[in-house]
C-alpha cells in the first residue's frame, strides 16, 4: 500500500518502520513551505520508499515566496507541487495572498509537467475556477468538499480520501467515495491529523492508512489496494 499524503516529522524512521510492518511500503511526504521542503526532500533522498511533494500551503502564503521551489522540484524524488490551494475557513493568510501564491504554483506545475496537490476549505468557488482553467493532473487531497465532486468527475481529477471518510457522520464523503471512478481514487492519512475511526484519538501515521483502504474496499465492494497503487504510480509518475 501507499500513503499518498503524509507529513512526516523528526521520528520519521520509527514511523516508517511501523508503516512497513503494516504493509505500507511507500509514502509521499508533503511540505507546507519552501523551507520545510528542503527537509522533506532530504528524507526522500535517504529512503527509497519516500517521495516528496513540495509547495506552499495556503496558511503560509502571507509573506512566503516561492524562491527556490523550482530548483527543489527538479529533483527526481519530487513528484508533485503542493500542497497548495485556498483556505478561507481559518483565514491565517489574506485571501489575495493565498490566491497569488496558488496561481503561481499552478503555473509552476504546468511549466514542470507535474501534478498539483490541492488543499481547499470553504473556498470551493475560487478553487474550482482556478482548477477549471488549469491544464494538468489535479489531486484533491483529503477530500472534504462535495461541492467540487462534479467538477472532479467531469475533468478527471484524482480524489484522495483520508481517515475522515471513516467517521460515523461523514455521509457526504462516503457518497463521494462511492462515486469516484476506480481509476481516479487515492487514499492517504494526512498524518499526523485525522486518524481513522478505528484509531481515532491517536496521532495519525502512515501505518493507519490501512484502515482507510479497508474501509474504502468495504464501501465500494471491491479490494481497492492494487487500483490505488496503480493510480498513484500513474499520477505521480513513481519509479
Amino acid at each position: 500500500m501507499i500513503d499518498t499524503h503524509a507529513h512526516l516529522g523528526d521520528d520519521a524512521d520509527e514511523v516508517l518502520a511501523r508503516a512497513r510492518a503494516a504493509g505500507v511500503t511507500r509514502v509521499i511526504d508533503v511540505a507546507t513551505s519552501v523551507a520545510a521542503g528542503r527537509g522533506v526532500l532530504a528524507r526522500a533522498e535517504r529512503d527509497d520508499g519516500v517521495y516528496a511533494c513540495l509547495g506552499v500551503h495556503p496558511h503560509e502564503s502571507d509573506g512566503e515566496g516561492l524562491d527556490g521551489l523550482r530548483e527543489l522540484l527538479a529533483h527526481p524524488k519530487a513528484v508533485a507541487v503542493g500542497e497548495t490551494g485556498l483556505d478561507y475557513f481559518r483565514d491565517y493568510a489574506p485571501h489575495d495572498a493565498q490566491q497569488r501564491v496558488f496561481d503561481a504554483q499552478l503555473a509552476l506545475a504546468r511549466e514542470l509537467g507535474k501534478p498539483v496537490v490541492i488543499h481547499t476549505r470553504a473556498a470551493d468557488d475560487d478553487t474550482r475556477a482556478r482548477l477549471l482553467a488549469h491544464d494538468g493532473p489535479v489531486v484533491l487531497h483529503c477530500f472534504s468538499s462535495p461541492g467540487l465532486l462534479d467538477a472532479a468527475l467531469e475533468r478527471g481529477w484524482y480524489v484522495s480520501f483520508a481517515g475522515n471518510v471513516t467517521y460515523k457522520n461523514a455521509y457526504d464523503l462516503r457518497d463521494a467515495a462511492r462515486r469516484v471512478p476506480a481509476e481516479r481514487l487515492l487514499a492517504e492519512t494526512d498524518s499526523p491529523y485525522l486518524a481513522p475511526q478505528a484509531v481515532r484519538g491517536r496521532r495519525n501515521e502512515p501505518a493507519y492508512v490501512a484502515h482507510t483502504y479497508a474501509f474504502l474496499s468495504e464501501l465500494r465492494g471491491e479490494d481497492v489496494r492494487a487500483q490505488i497503487e496503480a493510480n498513484a504510480d500513474s499520477v505521480f509518475a513513481l519509479r
